[in-house]
């Protein structure tokens, strides 16, 4: 509804043309002023008056005080965006070329004929209707334009291409990301409306990336009342949790990064709270998580353990092999050579996991599995119970070699592209349109089939067959750097410290990780 402000010293003037208006069936808040006075006085502390914002001004040219015309420079002056109407008993030229001057859409002349009036009033509502259709299409592309570029830059890290810039982003210095264990943002009629709802005047960025999740890019400066910051992130984070779950019924956990200094970090940023976000699957009555949680708190003994089994779910589920290797060689060697774990507790988390084996093992016998279970737990040293889980990883690997992959054959014609060219430049753009798809959706499908980010997962196989060289060859550490995709050594040993917590000659003069 639009809100016109009708200025005229003559009150019966005013009431006539409220009468015209209402005869009209218009819908519009209606709001009067004696005078140009007293009406600028209304549109500039429109929020002292409760008058809100007025689209249309109908004025009046004679008035004491101040006259329309002065008033019409005024709100020029004062840049108040708004439709001007004149109406008066002066039919002078040069009024109607001032006013044309001033911006002023339509010239009435008193007394009113009615007509006019409606055909008059009816056409700037249009021009209005018109003018914020095109606005919201405007700001409609726009912010579906930085939509794409925050999901681009936290994907793949390159967004260059889809905006001149990111300046949006400037002085923001935390994200968090948001999650559920249920299609949240694809049920519920929800998403940024509920964070508006709550947050108040936050400043702040809004992303959704998949039912599941969405992230919000924010400034701590925000929460600098009394200092605590990360005391009143969580509380903030607690109430609009404790919201949706008296709205919804839903859990949503929240991992929230420590301080970045630009917005080119993000997608560093992303892959730390996506980590983060793993604790949810071992925490149980935790919704909350940030960077600052101890490392050296006992529960990480679990946090491996399950983020591990996790992962070896989904390469099941996923019918990759070659990670669920790569990530059970990471579960053994947690174990091997501990003195500190208990016999017992060790081969219950191994039992677990070879009933998860068992159980995707079509036509598997359960008798032989009953036997199978039985050894483990008399088994005397670790080399058996990894002999025993080796076998049936070996299980099914048939398996997976007669039954169809249930994955989009996309995301495995991708997996299997970056297995045999890992040592070569590759890129989402490329990799996309290998499978004839846009960058965004297969990041997407692939961060929902496996689990992990694109990147992401280059980076691991990639490191992985990094460790493959450094253990099994002789070969130069600057030759390794190359073979597995990375030109600039630098760079390789950077981030094979970052995978691994140890350089890579180091690794190699320990001969594994500690």
């Amino acid at each position: 509804m639009y809100n016109i402000l009708i200025v005229d010293d003559e009150k019966i003037e005013r009431s006539g043309i409220r009468m015209l208006l209402k005869r009209m069936g218009i819908e519009l808040g209606v709001f009067e002023a004696c005078n140009g006075k007293q009406a600028l006085e209304y549109l500039t502390s429109d929020k002292n008056t409760g008058i809100g914002h007025i689209d249309i001004l109908l004025t009046d040219v004679k008035m004491p005080f101040m006259d329309g015309i002065e008033l019409i420079k005024n709100v020029m002056h004062n840049d108040i965006s708004l439709k001007t109407i004149i109406f008066s008993g002066y039919n002078e030229f040069e009024y109607a070329k001032l006013a044309v001057k001033l911006g002023v859409k339509d010239y009435i002349l008193k007394p009113v004929d009615p007509s006019e009036f409606s055909s008059t009033i009816t056409g700037v509502i249009t021009e209005l209707d018109e003018e914020h259709k095109k606005d919201e299409d405007y700001n409609r592309q726009a912010n579906f334009i930085k939509q794409y570029y925050m999901y681009t830059l936290l994907n793949s890290g390159d967004a260059s291409g889809i905006l001149d810039n990111g300046d949006f982003l400037a002085g923001y210095n935390r994200l968090a990301l948001i999650e559920f264990n249920t299609d949240f943002f694809g049920k519920y009629d929800t998403g940024e409306d509920i964070f508006k709802e709550i947050t108040g005047e936050l400043d702040y960025q809004y992303l959704n990336l998949n039912p599941l999740q969405s992230v919000i890019i924010f400034s701590d400066k925000s929460f600098t009342a009394d200092g605590n910051i990360d005391k009143n992130i969580e509380e903030m984070f607690t109430n609009i949790h404790d919201y949706i779950y008296r709205k919804t019924g839903q859990f949503m956990y929240i991992a929230v990064s420590g301080l970045f200094n630009d917005y080119h970090e993000l997608p560093q940023v992303m892959d730390a709270v996506d980590t983060l976000m793993n604790n949810k699957f071992y925490e149980t009555g935790r919704y909350i998580f940030s960077d600052n949680i101890s490392e050296d708190t006992p529960v990480l003994v679990q946090i491996d353990d399950d983020a591990l089994m996790k992962q070896m779910k989904q390469d099941i589920k996923m019918k990759d092999i070659t990670f669920l290797r790569i990530h059970f060689d990471a579960l053994c060697k947690k174990y091997r050579g501990q003195s500190n774990f208990s016999h017992i507790y060790i081969k219950f988390v191994f039992s677990n996991l070879l009933k998860d084996f068992y159980d995707n093992i079509p036509g598997a016998d359960e008798a032989e599995f009953g036997r199978e279970i039985d050894r483990l737990y008399k088994s005397e040293d670790f080399s058996c119970i990894m002999d025993i889980v080796n076998n049936y990883i070996d299980l099914l690997e048939k398996s997976f070699g007669k039954e169809p992959a249930t994955s989009h054959r996309e995301i495995e014609t991708v997996k299997n592209y970056i297995h045999n060219h890992y040592g070569e430049e590759i890129g989402a753009q490329q990799l996309a349109d290998m499978v004839y798809l846009a960058p965004s959706y297969l990041s997407s499908l692939f961060k929902k089939e496996t689990g992990q980010n694109l990147s992401k997962y280059i980076k691991q196989y990639r490191m992985e067959k990094a460790k493959e060289l450094l253990t099994g060859t002789n070969m130069k550490i600057v030759n390794i750097s190359e073979q597995v995709g990375y030109p600039n050594v630098s760079y390789f040993v950077q981030s094979f410290r970052e995978y691994f917590g140890i350089s890579p000659q180091k690794f190699r003069d320990q001969g594994e990780l500690s």
